[in-house]
């Protein structure tokens, strides 16, 4: 019994120690810093992994995330040059950079960057007029993170981008832009509407120009067809009547020819002669006048056909 009581205190002695072992141990987790002090001082840095405090000597002062963070800030009343008054919020991405510094460098570091957007924005937008500042989000951008990044430095914090959320005028100035806009864009719709005529009636015109062209020349091709045409049928019939008359003269020719190669007589001479006045005559004729010479030829020609009937 007596060495239970002796070894009683021991053990009790082991299980604190072992408790303020493992309630002293901590794991910084990714993406993660812990700010150590000790004794009230700062001590060190803890990056993610496994560590050890002093039990009562050192303690945790400060958790930190190192990821990018987003603070959207309420709308700002600013005055432009023009001395227009609108409201501007704005969105600011940062990271903390350095934990030592972020933790001991200013009080309340989203507020002091809170306040310093905010006379930034005023400065900026008071050396802009109201059209400059509805369309220089750009320009107002650059310049309060410019100023930004320089001012948070030394509080261990990183700006990298600044963003004009939204720009909101007076309802008289916006009811004066929504009239412009409206007129601008009945001008613009006024001028393709115009344009559009524009281009019709032209397209018209020279459909009717190219139409009344390809009417002329077609009439223009018909006229000469038709030209072409007659004188084709006139070509041919000189040729045909040509070609009758070369015929006649042939026919005329051969019968000569043939008349000469017979060696007709005196009395065949004669018959054909009265042939021809008899052929001449046709019937139509009231009166013939006969030569002298060819009379004595028809009495002979008399005397011949008597002749051969006997």
């Amino acid at each position: 019994m007596n060495v239970i009581l002796t070894m009683l205190p021991i053990t009790l002695l082991i299980i604190v120690i072992i408790g303020l072992i493992v309630t002293n141990i901590r794991i910084v987790p990714q993406a993660k810093a812990y700010v150590i002090e000790r004794l009230g001082a700062y001590s060190a840095t803890w990056q993610v992994g496994l560590h050890f405090k002093i039990p009562l000597i050192d303690k945790v002062a400060k958790k930190v995330t190192l990821k990018e963070q987003v603070i959207d800030f309420p709308p700002q009343p600013v005055i432009t040059k023009d001395n227009v008054t609108m409201e501007i919020d704005t969105v600011i991405y940062f990271q903390i950079t350095d934990p030592k510094l972020y933790s001991y460098g200013v009080e309340q570091p989203m507020a002091a960057i809170e306040n310093l957007t905010a006379t930034t924005l005023r400065n900026i937008i008071g050396e802009l007029e109201l059209d400059e500042s509805l369309t220089s989000r750009e320009y107002i951008n650059t310049k309060i993170r410019e100023v930004l990044d320089e001012a948070t430095d030394p509080w261990g914090i990183k700006i990298n981008r600044v963003e004009v959320k939204n720009i909101v005028p007076p309802r008289d100035i916006q009811t004066a832009m929504e009239k412009q806009m409206r007129a601008e864009r009945e001008r613009r719709e006024a001028i393709l509407r115009a344009e559009g005529e524009k281009k019709s009636a032209v397209l018209i015109a020279e459909g009717n120009k190219q139409s009344k062209i390809l009417e002329a020349e077609g009439q223009k091709a018909a006229v000469i067809l038709g030209a072409e045409a007659a004188k084709e049928a006139q070509v041919r019939e000189a040729e045909g009547k040509a070609e009758a008359i070369l015929l006649v003269q042939r026919a005329t020719a051969d019968g000569i020819k043939m008349l000469v190669e017979s060696n007709p007589t005196s009395p065949v001479i004669a018959i054909k002669s009265l042939d021809a006045f008899a052929k001449a005559a046709d019937g139509q004729a009231t009166k013939i006048i006969i030569p002298s010479d060819i009379q004595g030829l028809a009495g002979l020609a008399t005397s011949v056909t008597e002749l051969v009937k006997g």
